[in-house]
């Protein structure tokens, strides 16, 4: 029996972590049933690299985005970059707020603003990162987005009272491999409340290993280790999960369908 089709919704296939051996990261995410791969890019160098990598490798979705942490590069030809590169993109990010960064508050809401305009421009997702900013990233999407900004809450973190707020604006929930940690509380609980309907799986490669491969680079290979945990957590079967959340995908980001 062949393995459940998924789709990583969120990988850093342009990170530094791959060069040289993406050929056989791609190969071997394919073998454990990863059949697309959203890559994110997160400042101008990488915007590059990734823009590369997509002309090679056709199973590679690009995003383009300025990340909090590079919000002070943000300008005006910075954002036009962008706005050029994502004639090719199917999403806008990942950008966001994260408010353990040392950056100041008003560089990333400034930088976070004018990119969701852009988004709104070219009619595409966003891919959102937020670390202790949550109120302030909903408010500002619910003022900015005119209720037509659609995207996802990458990797996470939050309550499950935030994950229905998010929803109730139009927003999914990404899980990652933080779900499979020993120790986790939080990504448990917005599993189980969530329904499958508003639920994406994703990798954060090369970041945030699953059980058990923590403490080595995380690949798309060991997605399936997130969505075992998430159809334990829910009661359900690997494959009601893997065809709910890879047609989830389809839809938000307007993929090519899985033959599922």
């Amino acid at each position: 029996m062949r393995s459940p089709l998924l789709i990583d919704t969120h990988c850093h296939l342009a990170d530094p972590a791959f060069a040289g051996r993406l050929p056989a990261v791609i190969r071997a995410g394919r073998m454990a049933g990863v059949m697309k791969f959203i890559a994110p890019a997160i400042e101008p160098e990488e915007w590059q690299r990734l823009q590369v990598l997509h002309k090679s490798h056709s199973e590679i979705f690009p995003a383009y985005g300025l990340h909090p942490m590079h919000a002070r590069l943000f300008s005006r030809s910075v954002l036009e970059e962008l706005e050029s590169c994502a004639q090719s993109a199917i999403a806008i990010g990942e950008i966001g707020l994260d408010y353990t960064l040392a950056v100041s508050r008003e560089i990333q809401m400034h930088s976070f603003r004018q990119q969701l305009r852009l988004a709104r421009k070219l009619d595409l997702p966003v891919l959102l990162h937020c670390r202790k900013a949550f109120q302030d990233l909903i408010t500002i999407l619910q003022n900015e987005g005119e209720g037509r900004i659609k995207g996802v809450m990458h990797a996470f973190s939050g309550s499950v009272e935030t994950a229905v707020k998010c929803m109730g604006i139009g927003l999914y929930i990404s899980m990652a491999g933080t779900v499979t940690f020993a120790n986790a509380v939080r990504p448990v609980a917005v599993a189980r409340k969530m329904p499958l309907s508003h639920l994406l799986l994703e990798t954060d490669a090369p970041d945030l290993s699953p059980e058990p491969y923590r403490g080595t680079c995380n690949e798309p290979a060991f997605l399936m280790a997130t969505a075992t945990k998430i159809a334990e957590i829910k009661g359900l079967t690997l494959g009601e999960v893997a065809a709910q959340t890879s047609r989830n995908a389809v839809e938000l980001f307007r993929l090519p369908a899985l033959l599922i």
